[in-house]
């Protein structure tokens, strides 16, 4: 125990800001970067809380985008003929596809050597994705017909939802569909709002991960945790908007009127935000090319395992800074004007002496870089995991199946359990018009959840130095499993708005912990700790690839959701399943949890 405690404080001492060496060895790369063709001195300096807000807004975009589909996309699907059996199963194309792309693109963009960087390239394809999902989702059924589609052969559709959900539950209990249009009558229809959905749905879940990990590299070590948080903070936000904007009953409006309905103004709305935040982050930094990271020691990123290496030259590497100090200052003490200028220097944590020392270490040190490693390597890391992240990635998968069932599922357990409705009723119907009430007053719940990301996401970091990354992590997810376990028992309408936040604050865990402990798996070169010592990890791994692995957890979540509620909801006869379900999946993610390593 004495030894964990004395590596803990030493890698406190390595990884604070006001230790001189990080200070020294971080303002000679600046200095470094700055003589560069490009100027990359950002990656080595402390950001701004605008440079912050700038490299989050990309999060926000992307929650816009989900809030857009979880409201809409199912009632779409609805209204041009497909059955609920079938609208449950596309919900599983996105993740079964996203589970074997997204470690894949995680893998390129560790790789990737374009001039425009790593994370940019990705982002940036992504993002092209999501705006043609967020075109063909509202609009697959006007292109449908101008493609050749019959459309309806009655007046009005069989649901005339404002705001809807992700999924039908109650379709799913019953099996069968009202009468209403045919997926004959709208071909086109059907295929290309279906692709629509999967692109968007896909690139949403997969562009997180290279603007996480774009983030990550352009933050020094001891930013990093602030850098997530705020990463959340920005989600939550988009997600309290976006669902927001979806209770909006936009027809009664002037902008409704002039975007032609409720569907087409949401979507046009988010796609406008979105395209403008995709453009607010990426022009943020330049990224330094990979090229110049491998032939150039001092613009790698410097983690722990970097200044480990620089104490182990010199022993008396700090003793030797505040002796090179006190020299330089005397000898200039002949001249005033030299006197002030080095005292400049320190002050903003730089010398002359040490600089030049450590250029030369770094050199020696050139010959020490390992060569890249091949693709097929990283291809390798993605299915052998260290135990570390293998227990990591089954935390995060309880934790988002559990997520994911609340976030498909919700809206429709309020307007059948909490308000009494039918969503297979006939139209106007008192049953369709409390299932339509239910569904809307879902929304302002799920608003509600995303409200509370952003608000638990401020404090979440402080949290954890008061407590412990363990015990936030943890508590999290039981904090979120009893409030679901007492709504399903108990559903009223004020459960549905307190207990929302609980939601919010497991979103917020893992929209922040687990990325922070890859982040420090990584900087600390620490996947695993054998009688209080750290044991190297011989195999190759990059932090792209790993936090896309995490990432991808979403993907087999949703897929496994998407293929199990609906029997299990004919099973028990009760929508209430739903919120028993992730109940359940939450305390399996708290057990899990317990054999995490916490560095």
């Amino acid at each position: 125990m004495v030894g964990v405690t004395a590596d803990a404080s030493q890698a406190n001492q390595l990884s604070s800001a006001k230790n001189p060496m990080i200070k020294y060895m971080l303002k000679t790369r600046e200095n470094h970067a700055r003589e560069q063709d490009q100027d990359y001195s950002h990656v080595f300096r402390r950001k701004t809380r605008f440079e912050m807000f700038r490299l989050s807004a990309i999060a926000m975009a992307i929650e816009f985008a989900y809030a857009a589909e979880t409201s809409f996309v199912s009632p779409i699907l609805l209204q041009i003929g497909v059955d609920h059996k079938h609208m449950s199963m596309t919900w599983g194309l996105s993740p079964l596809i996203g589970f074997f792309l997204s470690p894949l693109l995680g893998s390129i963009s560790d790789r990737c050597k374009l001039r425009w960087g790593r994370r940019r390239p990705i982002i940036t394809i992504l993002s092209f994705g999501i705006m043609c999902g967020l075109i063909l989702v509202p609009y697959g059924k006007d292109l449908g017909l101008l493609l050749g589609d019959t459309g309806y052969t009655y007046a009005e559709p069989a649901l005339n939802f404002t705001a809807s959900s992700a999924g039908s539950v109650a379709a799913l209990v019953s099996g069968e569909s009202s009468s209403g249009p045919s997926a004959s009558d709208f071909k086109f229809a059907v295929i290309l709002t279906i692709l629509g959905m999967v692109l968007l749905d896909f690139d949403a879940d997969t562009c997180q991960t290279p603007a996480r990990t774009y983030l990550l590299d352009m933050c020094v070590p001891e930013e990093q945790p602030k850098a997530m948080t705020m990463f959340a903070l920005f989600a939550g936000f988009g997600g309290t908007i976006g669902y927001a904007i979806g209770g909006v009953n936009w027809e009664t409006t002037h902008i409704g009127s002039f975007m032609g309905g409720n569907i087409p103004t949401v979507f046009t709305l988010v796609t406008i935000i979105f395209a403008v935040c995709y453009l607010i982050t990426v022009t943020t930094f330049r990224e330094i090319p990979l090229t110049l990271i491998e032939q150039d020691e001092l613009l790698r990123p410097l983690s722990e395992q970097a200044i480990k290496k620089e104490l182990k030259k010199k022993n008396n590497t700090i003793y030797y800074i505040q002796e090179t100090t006190q020299l330089e200052l005397q000898m200039a003490s002949d001249d005033p004007k030299r006197v002030e200028a080095l005292q400049g220097s320190y002050q903003n944590g730089y010398s002359p002496a040490l600089e030049k020392q450590s250029k030369s270490q770094d050199v020696e040190t050139q010959s020490d870089y390992e060569a890249p490693v091949s693709l097929k390597s990283y291809l390798k890391s993605i299915f052998i995991m260290p135990y570390s992240m293998r227990i990591l990635a089954l935390t995060n998968l309880f934790c988002w199946m559990g997520h994911v069932t609340y976030c498909l599922y919700f809206t429709d357990f309020v307007g059948e359990a909490v308000f009494h409705g039918d969503p297979t009723a006939a139209p106007n119907s008192e049953a369709a018009l409390n299932y339509e009430a239910g569904v809307r007053f879902g929304c302002w719940g799920m608003s509600i959840y995303a409200f509370s990301c952003s608000v638990y996401s401020l404090s979440v970091t402080k949290l954890m130095k008061w407590f412990g990354t363990k015990a936030v992590y943890i508590s999290g997810m039981i904090y979120y499993g009893i409030g679901m376990l007492v709504l399903g028992l108990w559903p009223t309408k004020w459960g549905v708005l307190v207990f929302s936040t609980s939601a919010g604050i497991l979103y917020g865990t893992i929209f922040t912990v687990p990325f922070i402990l890859v982040a420090r798996y990584h900087a600390k070169n620490c996947f695993c700790i054998k009688n209080g010592e750290t044991v190297p990890l011989k195999q190759a791994r990059g932090l792209g690839t790993d936090v896309a692995i995490i990432s991808s957890m979403v993907f087999i979540a949703q897929l496994i959701v998407s293929l199990s509620v609906g029997p299990l909801v004919s099973w028990m006869e009760t929508t209430c399943a739903v919120l028993y379900l992730s109940t359940f999946l939450s305390f399996l993610a708290a057990i899990a949890a317990l054999f995490v390593l916490y560095v």
